[in-house]
């Protein structure tokens, strides 16, 4: 009898305990789990909602995020443009009968058994990755089998098109877009995106994105995130065809901010021809007027000296900010012998020391400084788990609406929701972290309640953080065009920068 009081006693007391979850959901946290732990059932659950650390840290963004002083009025993006046929990658290739090997990367894609090779190798780190692949008729082959899949998508594709339609979503802001656009793209942008006529062509350059979710299988393989792996033969975009037209179309515009990109694009063209088109694109950005600043995206690259001509060919120095994830930013530092380039790859969540050192670096040695006349003075950071925004001092206002606002619509972009649903996402950043690995950094426990962690460095200032990472995303494409245009959406450059 006495056993049967204390069951329905412990019963009793764990329903109180869940009563009081509901109802007093404001109640501190301590007092709930000692309260739990008493009757020894366990962890204390933490309910979604206001009261969990995803609810707290979505409302405290939401009172972070203010609209800065000065908006941008008029954006000018360009040069690189597409459709995106967003499709499975398992199914795609089993369709295309192939079976699932060690998995091998390939920096170009000659065939169908490298294109199966790369997209094993990726998935199963469950990386994202960009190839350029070239053999045209077998592309255009394996291009129609996708687009006529069952359950395709055609999206607005590239990341130039991408971020002008991102920030064609604010009404009250004028986009003028330049890259090879044609019949299906057209009609799938925004309204309000501007396209001049002499970027318009007959035929448009198709994109294909094979997509994975996490935990999914083939074989033996199975993907550790979601993620995509995406693939063309896209040679309008690979020779920048549309960046004389974008310099020509500004002068009429009256850009306040330009946005480029597309450099990754020409990792399929010969040496000579990134060599002369690199010193053309620096020409052109020297044309815009001093004071408009120009936001450089950069994107999935495996050409180091491609990448290296980008950081010394004077091209980082032109530019005021720059856009780019976690490989991204390691294979700079490899490319340009920056800190820790020893690292072959990142293991889990990127380390925040060593992503802060990097961002340090990039900024010291080719940003804007006293001896050097350079007009670099922001890189906007993003990956899965959280971003970082570094900023020169003096030359930027409004960055912690900035941050919070880019890694808010990640949240919800990739859950495709309005707001953040607190049931759908997770807080995957790391609880506590150091501000950096080689210098004297400092270490910093995560508040949810206070989701935005500001530090100094040597004229430098660092704004953290966390990302709440979609539990079942359902597009992974775009992401970071997104989190890039968002974030410059809410940045207010000083007049005399």
């Amino acid at each position: 009898m006495a056993l049967w009081r204390g069951s329905a006693y412990a019963g009793f007391l764990a329903l109180a305990v869940g009563c009081v979850f509901l109802l007093e959901p404001q109640l501190p946290g301590s007092a709930l789990r000692w309260l739990w732990s008493s009757l020894q059932l366990g962890p204390a659950p933490v309910p979604p909602g206001p009261g969990s650390p995803e609810g707290r840290l979505a409302a405290a963004w939401d009172a972070l995020i203010v609209r800065p002083a000065r908006s941008w009025r008029r954006v000018a993006v360009g040069v690189n443009a597409c459709v995106d046929v967003v499709l499975s990658g398992v199914k795609l290739l089993q369709a295309l009968g192939l079976n699932p090997g060690n998995g091998k990367d390939h920096t170009e894609l000659r065939s169908r058994n490298d294109l199966e090779d790369a997209f094993v190798h990726f998935m199963g780190k469950g990386a994202a990755a960009e190839r350029f692949f070239s053999d045209k008729e077998t592309f255009h082959n394996i291009a129609q089998i996708a687009s006529e899949f069952p359950g395709a998508q055609h999206y607005v594709g590239g990341n130039a098109a991408l971020i002008g339609q991102k920030f064609a979503a604010n009404s009250d802001l004028k986009v003028l877009l330049c890259g090879p656009v044609g019949p299906k793209l057209h009609e799938l942008l925004d309204d309000n995106v501007f396209v001049p006529p002499e970027s318009l062509q007959e035929v448009d350059e198709f994109h294909l994105i094979l997509e994975y979710q996490a935990g999914e299988e083939w074989g033996r393989l199975k993907a550790p995130h979601a993620n995509r792996f995406i693939f063309s033969h896209d040679l309008s975009n690979g020779a920048m065809n549309m960046l004389e037209v974008f310099v020509s179309s500004l002068e009429e515009f009256q850009p306040d901010l330009v946005v480029l990109s597309g450099l990754h694009m020409m990792e399929g063209q010969s040496k000579e021809f990134q060599r002369k088109r690199l010193l053309e694109v620096m020409t052109s950005i020297s044309d815009i007027p001093t004071g408009i600043p120009v936001h450089l995206e950069l994107a999935s690259m495996t050409n180091r000296e491609l990448m290296s001509s980008i950081v010394h060919q004077q091209v980082f120095s032109a530019v005021t900010s720059l856009g780019l994830n976690e490989q991204e930013l390691l294979f700079l530092s490899q490319s340009a012998s920056g800190p820790h380039s020893s690292l072959s790859s990142w293991t889990g969540v990127p380390d925040v020391g060593v992503v802060s050192d990097i961002l340090f670096w990039i900024l010291k040695e080719h940003g804007k400084s006293e001896s050097r006349a350079s007009d670099l003075t922001r890189i906007h950071f993003h990956t899965l788990a959280y971003h970082i925004l570094a900023t020169v001092d003096g030359h930027w206002a409004n960055q912690l609406a900035a941050v919070a606002a880019g890694a808010r619509m990640a949240g919800t972009q990739a859950c495709a929701t309005e707001t953040i649903d607190t049931r759908r996402v997770s807080l995957k950043a790391p609880r506590e972290f150091m501000t950096s690995r080689s210098a004297a950094g400092s270490r910093v426990m995560l508040n949810p309640n206070e989701p935005v962690v500001e530090w100094h460095r040597e004229g430098v200032s660092f704004h953290f953080t966390p990302v709440l990472v979609c539990k079942d995303p359902v597009r992974t494409v775009g992401l970071g065009d997104a989190i890039s245009a968002e974030g410059l959406f809410y940045s207010e450059v000083h007049p005399h920068s």
